[in-house]
């Protein structure tokens, strides 16, 4: 089985501007390289990975181009544009005409407007990612999925995934709106999820029992074949780390046969980013 590290990040403080990580992350307030990541893929049989945008600005995007250009693991990138700008579908696609530009993804999580994703002004970059074969990753707060629900059934043509299983509130052992405006999600074919981010959304000291509602729930909604497995390094590295969430998901998934957890930590990735 070829595993996918369907997201990961990485980073230059320098560049950064004083943006998130602040320095009270000690953990992840430093630079982030392919090579400081490297060691762990290795170490746990992981083939490639999608690199995930993590910095609005356009140059940030040119930057994880030029790391994945030059290093052989990273198989896509998921990256950023301004999609109100008046020229997003010709941004769009120049972004398109990379190779590993496989995604772009709105931090949805950091914006004031919880409708933002439905605002009818978004059509001509929607349209233009549709167009390009790109996909949506949904940096996503409970908050914002009936307004994602929203932009996901005006798109049935836009693959979209939500990221980290939109972060329900798993540290208050709570379900809230979360649980049912996923399942409302989940009936569209449209819409995946990875289960990946849990650990960050949990209280310190967690264990597996405290994940396992939650990443039941995403399995049950969206099924095997549209579930994929990321580790959101390094910011896994405040609850825990990889080799701690890595051995959560495999006995959060044990119960699946042989094909079902090759799905979620692999080919799922390959099939939603069209990964070769």
């Amino acid at each position: 089985m070829m595993r996918i590290d369907a997201h990961q990040h990485f980073w230059q403080l320098a560049a950064r501007a004083g943006s998130w990580p602040p320095p009270s992350l000690a953990a992840i307030h430093r630079d982030f390289a392919p090579a400081h990541l490297a060691p762990l893929l290795a170490a746990h049989g992981i083939a490639g990975t999608v690199l995930v945008q993590s910095l609005p600005t356009a140059a940030d995007t040119d930057y994880l181009l030029a790391l994945a250009a030059k290093t052989s693991f990273i198989r896509a990138v998921v990256g950023w544009t301004d999609w109100l700008a008046p020229d997003a579908p010709a941004n769009i696609a120049r972004l398109a005409s990379q190779a590993k530009l496989k995604g772009l993804r709105p931090m949805l999580q950091d914006l004031d407007d919880d409708q933002w994703i439905a605002n009818p002004a978004l059509a001509p970059a929607l349209a233009a990612m549709v167009e390009h074969g790109l996909r949506l990753d949904a940096l996503v707060l409970p908050r914002h999925l009936p307004a994602l629900l929203q932009c996901a059934r005006a798109y049935p043509q836009l693959a979209i995934v939500i990221d980290h299983a939109a972060k329900p509130p798993i540290a208050d052992a709570g379900f809230g709106t979360w649980r049912a405006d996923m399942a409302l999600l989940a009936a569209l074919p449209n819409v995946h999820c990875k289960l990946s981010g849990l650990v960050t959304e949990a209280r310190p000291g967690w264990n597996v029992d405290d994940l396992r509602p939650y990443a039941a729930h995403v399995l049950d909604v969206f099924g095997s074949r549209r579930v994929i497995w990321g580790s959101d390094w390094p910011v896994v590295d405040l609850a825990g780390g990889y080799a701690a969430w890595l051995a959560a998901s495999e006995a959060l998934l044990a119960h699946l046969g042989q094909e079902d957890r090759d799905d979620i930590f692999g080919r799922n990735a390959c099939r939603f980013y069209g990964l070769e």
